[in-house]
């Protein structure tokens, strides 16, 4: 396996948080690997390129929607791939898809990977059911999609599903692996997975958004006020039209309804120190990635009953599934982990043999890179 890689992310800490272990496998394989995201964040440019990887800024706006500028992003993704000519496109998320497709599309790219990690908020409502694109939208999904050159990657077969019933995902032409992995070795259990010295821990770890539940466990954690310990780490995206200011997190930490961690990059560590990850999303996930880690660091879950986190916890093995929006269940959830700690320990140990079975990164990548001979294959 050998050529020139080009993913197409839209943020550089994204790209190192999900598909650093994915590029770096692909260059042990023999790969030229290219990476371009929005510019704009030096410290996570810097570890791409102290990878060794070549990195390409492109004017990339994650949540803009202004029409000058998104057809500027289109150009340079145009430009990028005419004087690059890759043997492989990996596009990761919608709009990288949309316009890194229609970008290899009219530069002649044969071989595309187009990665929807979730369908956010495009094709999911706040309830995980599906939301119909619009006739423009499906029309620039097929455009940027053609079958003979372009493989559509999900990361949970609901998505799937979804896509093919909007007749985006072609029959032979999609497929799914589940998220982008998790390294074992790093997230494992602590020795004993239920110290009982201490109040029961919940942790919300993740992009502060209200979509993904941030201030839904917040409301949680006042009504179980004295009963437990709440805590939140993660990083605000300011850009988002649903961003959680981090002023409002320290406020409800100075109120004393949570402590505040703030941006975490010792997750392995972290999460072996709390009991119980919750995820109360009524965003449209992938496989939500520190479900994943949770799991395999043998810690229990409360998530939503919804695509991509039912992957990962499933109800009554190794955790809790609530109904997306629905604050009682989730304060019923979590109370019943405070009541009856002793579950902790077996729910730990069955999220743990559910990552060794389904989502190690050796696995997944070895997918991944298996994915990648069969599109460059047929592309020849």
């Amino acid at each position: 396996m050998s050529g020139r890689l080009l993913f197409v992310v839209n943020i550089p800490r994204f790209f190192v948080s999900h598909r650093l272990p994915l590029a770096i496998a692909a260059r042990d394989a023999g790969f030229e690997v290219h990476v371009a995201t929005a510019s704009g964040d030096p410290e996570n440019t810097a570890v791409i390129r102290d990878h060794g990887f070549i990195h390409h800024p492109l004017p990339l706006d994650q949540h803009g929607r202004r029409p000058h500028r998104e057809l500027r992003s289109m150009l340079a993704l145009i430009g990028l791939l005419g004087r690059l000519r890759p043997d492989l496109v990996h596009l990761v998320t919608i709009k990288p898809v949309l316009y890194g497709g229609i970008a290899a599309r009219l530069t002649q790219r044969r071989a595309v990977v187009a990665a929807m990690s979730g369908l956010g908020r495009t094709f999911r409502d706040e309830q995980g059911g599906v939301r119909p694109p619009s006739r423009s939208l499906r029309a620039a999904f097929r455009l940027a999609l053609p079958p003979r050159t372009t493989h559509l990657l999900l990361q949970n077969v609901d998505d799937l599903a979804a896509l093919r019933t909007a007749g985006i995902a072609r029959e032979g032409h999609a497929s799914v692996i589940a998220g982008s992995g998790v390294d074992l070795a790093a997230f494992h259990p602590p020795a004993d997975i239920r110290p009982h010295d201490r109040p029961v821990t919940f942790l919300y770890a993740g992009r502060l958004m209200r979509q993904k539940g941030v201030a839904a466990f917040v409301a949680a954690a006042q009504r179980l006020e004295g009963r437990g310990r709440f805590l939140i780490a993660g990083y605000a995206e300011e850009s988002s039209p649903d961003a959680v200011p981090i002023s409002q997190v320290e406020r409800w930490a100075a109120e004393g309804l949570v402590e505040w961690l703030g941006a975490r990059t010792d997750m392995p560590g972290l999460l072996r120190e709390v009991d119980v990850v919750v995820l109360p999303t009524v965003y449209g996930e992938g496989v939500p990635r520190i479900l994943i880690e949770a799991a395999a660091s043998g810690r229990a879950l409360i998530a939503s009953d919804a695509p991509g986190c039912r992957d990962v916890c499933r109800d009554g093995i190794n955790g809790m599934l609530v109904p997306p929006g629905d604050a009682d269940a989730l304060v019923h959830a979590m109370e019943g982990f405070i009541v009856d700690p002793g579950v902790l320990g077996p729910m730990g140990r069955a999220g743990r043999r559910l990552a060794e079975e389904h989502f190690g990164a050796e696995l997944i990548l070895a997918q991944t890179l298996a994915l990648y001979d069969r599109i460059l294959a047929a592309g020849r």
